[in-house]
């Protein structure tokens, strides 16, 4: 079954001139397909080999398209490769500091800050970006069991 947006999107680029290749096609359903905010290389190892003809720089090329039409947002977190989330909807992320998995975020409350920051300041407010930080329960549980050893 075939994601709706993935569809949607396919449609824009279509609409706009753009050509929907297989490999296009394929990195955009495995960025809607993921949840775990991929780097380039992750996409490109995923996929390379059913599409032999693809190359690394043809996941960047379609991941630059893809952020420049606002369907994917990259997300850099210092000196680490940029990772990518397919922007279904808006959302934070939760980083763990120890091995760098991304968790998404849901908190609705948050939905009027950008309206809210135009008001303080002034600030006419183009977008907005909040990371959560700490030890994941994976890290967690390792480092206890780690405590445990003698």
């Amino acid at each position: 079954m075939r994601n709706i947006m993935v569809e949607n999107i396919i449609i824009q680029l279509r609409q706009d001139g753009v050509r929907i290749t297989p490999q296009r096609e394929a990195i955009l359903n495995f960025l809607a397909e993921s949840d775990k905010h991929p780097t380039a290389d992750d996409i490109y190892q995923a996929l390379s080999e059913e599409y032999k003809q693809m190359s690394v720089a043809t996941v960047y090329n379609n991941l630059r398209l893809f952020t420049s039409y606002g369907f994917v947002k990259e997300m850099t977190y210092g000196d680490n490769a940029s990772r990518f989330d397919f922007s279904s909807t808006e959302h934070y992320h939760v980083i763990c500091e120890k091995c760098g998995c991304i968790e998404d975020l849901f908190y609705p409350i948050l939905s009027d800050v950008e309206e809210i920051a135009e008001e303080l300041t002034g600030f006419k407010v183009t977008h907005h970006r909040m990371e959560v930080y700490g030890i994941c329960p994976r890290c967690a549980t390792e480092k206890m069991n780690s405590r445990g050893r003698v």
